[in-house]
């Protein structure tokens, strides 16, 4: 066995849990990578919801789902993950967030810890039993080690009967190098 870095991992851990016909949400579209995988994943009768704040983020990931023919399997929202509870109303199989800022601009625009939490909650609400949320948590920028101490104090607080947290991360690499957190949905939360 190999060790898989950490997208590897985050991708393999989604393929094992997404079937065709899903609803998935990427939080954080971004250039739309992520999108895209999930849009293979679902198939033609599953959805997928992806927000990002920023229009240049939107722009790119409808540009990437349009040039390999899955524009018809995702909606692209101008939205911040926030929000979802408000756009997604089915059961969700899985969700991913890609937390920071969007690769080749504006550093200065990142995830936040309160709307990354809400989100968070909303999605654990909307989460299948046997459903995962992962939390691929980049920090080496300004903002970045508040909202990763924020995102780590609340998935440590989650009760463990109803949702399990594991933590997947390289010990010694240098530079802050991002981690994975996966939220797995054992049951219903109380009502």
């Amino acid at each position: 066995m190999k060790l898989q870095r950490v997208l590897q991992y985050a991708q393999q851990l989604l393929k094992d849990s997404i079937d065709e016909g899903d609803t998935v949400v990427d939080a954080t579209a971004g250039n739309g990578h992520d999108t895209l995988f999930l849009a293979q994943l679902v198939g033609d009768n599953g959805q997928v919801y992806a927000f990002d704040i920023q229009k240049e983020a939107v722009d790119a990931t409808l540009l990437r789902l349009l040039d390999h023919g899955l524009e018809h399997r995702a909606l692209v929202l101008n939205k911040g993950h926030e929000d979802v509870a408000q756009y997604v109303h089915k059961p969700v199989a899985a969700a991913i967030f890609n937390l920071g800022y969007l690769p080749g601009s504006n550093h200065d625009i990142i995830t936040k810890p309160a709307t990354t939490t809400q989100a968070i909650e909303d999605l654990l609400k909307l989460l299948k039993v046997g459903g995962l949320i992962i939390l691929v948590i980049y920090h080496g920028h300004p903002g970045g080690r508040e909202e990763r101490d924020t995102v780590m104090d609340y998935v440590s607080r989650l009760p463990q009967k109803h949702v399990h947290v594991l933590k997947y991360e390289f010990l010694n690499q240098q530079n802050d190098p991002p981690f994975v957190i996966a939220l797995e949905k054992m049951k219903e939360f109380p009502i």
